[in-house]
């Protein structure tokens, strides 16, 4: 009987994820990671919350489950990333980054050391095998693929990997877990950044990071208003500038960021063409089954659930990858992920650095 360790995380996923893998006859050993250990405003600690939701479930399912304390590497290599990035004055995305390096990094290692054949995760994605190579291809449920998330992770780590949700959508997951009359079945799905949760997430960066108050400028160089901190913005947020009832009535959009001046820009207007890009650059560009060929055309995400985009890739000198688009796009996000897939494989991603802008005038931006 072949052993998998299963990510419990307290949710519904993971838990319908423990049912079919006893169905289809392994052996499964649920494991709770435990990656950050903090209370709320209210001082309640969700990761207690979600331990006692797997204890219920593993027990209803007659599973053995242990936990393991992933702090210390969540810390150093997801945390402090995320911090060095807000400083720099990017968006980074730290989802994206657990998965890298704790997930399908330090959690595969752990499992591989309890003589684990696989190991499962209650992600809406699949794991394709053909001529003894492994493919991540995005969940059957187009609405929650998680592939976005997955983008950095190494065919080593799927080539051990099984989603036993990927080919079912949410509903189908819910309805499984209902007729299983498991606790999580009505459990709502966890919302923002996953170590922040639905906390105020200003007031949880104060309590790590220096934030300096200063100018509000628009495109043209008026001053407008002041900002709380330049680690509290990011290019594309509309709400929560506090500047509105300025101008034309129009929402404002942030346009870009000065670290050095400590400036914020702004501009008026969903079509302003200061929130538009041709082309961007990518740093660490992550290959999950191998290096394509350049140039080539690909489907693009430079954020969750956005639409494909068509694109053609090129690699520079320097080993960039500079991604030009069909039709301009809007508010790209350094510190992001670009996701590159083929169809439904998911090729691989880099990190968003900067943007080309749409009129030349406005390339002062992305410097």
């Amino acid at each position: 009987m072949k052993r998998v360790i299963l990510g419990m995380s307290g949710g519904v996923d993971s838990s319908v994820a423990a049912v079919l893998l006893k169905q289809q006859g392994y052996e499964v050993i649920g494991l709770f990671m435990k990656n950050w250990d903090e209370k709320d405003e209210g001082g309640v600690c969700s990761a207690t919350q979600d331990y006692e939701d797997v204890m219920r479930v593993a027990g209803a399912l007659d599973i053995p489950f242990y936990t393991v304390n992933f702090e210390k590497e969540y810390w150093d290599r997801v945390f402090s990333y995320f911090l060095d990035e807000l400083k720099n004055g990017r968006t980074p995305n730290p989802d994206v980054m657990c998965n890298q390096e704790i997930k399908f990094n330090a959690f595969l290692d752990y499992a591989l050391k309890l003589e684990a054949d696989y190991i499962a995760m209650g992600h809406y994605a699949r794991v394709l095998e053909k001529d003894g190579r492994f493919y991540l291809a995005r969940g059957r449920d187009e609405n929650k693929d998680q592939s976005y998330f997955l983008s950095r992770i190494t065919e080593k780590a799927l080539s051990k990997t099984l989603f036993p949700i990927g080919e079912l959508t949410k509903m189908e997951v819910r309805s499984i877990a209902e007729r299983h009359k498991l606790y999580t079945a009505a459990k709502k799905d966890s919302t923002g950044i996953c170590f922040i949760g639905e906390r105020n997430f200003d007031a949880f960066l104060d309590k790590y990071l220096l934030s300096t108050k200063g100018r509000i400028l628009t495109v043209d160089g008026k001053v407008i208003g002041e900002h709380s901190g330049l680690i509290h913005y990011t290019i594309g947020q509309r709400k929560g500038i506090g500047i509105g009832g300025v101008g034309s009535g129009e929402p404002w959009f942030v346009v870009g960021k000065n670290l050095k001046k400590n400036i914020l820009y702004v501009a008026q207007g969903t079509d302003h063409p200061a929130l538009f890009t041709t082309e961007l650059l990518g740093e660490q560009a992550t290959w999950i089954t191998e290096k394509p060929v350049f140039p080539f055309k690909a489907a693009a995400k430079f954020r969750y659930r956005q639409k494909d985009i068509p694109v053609t890739l090129y690699e520079t000198k320097n080993g960039s990858i500079r991604v030009v688009y069909d039709e301009k796009v809007k508010s790209i996000t350094p510190g992001q992920v670009a996701v590159f897939y083929d169809g439904e494989i998911c090729l691989g991603s880099a990190i968003i650095t900067k943007g080309r802008p749409l009129e030349e005038k406005y390339r002062f931006l992305h410097e």
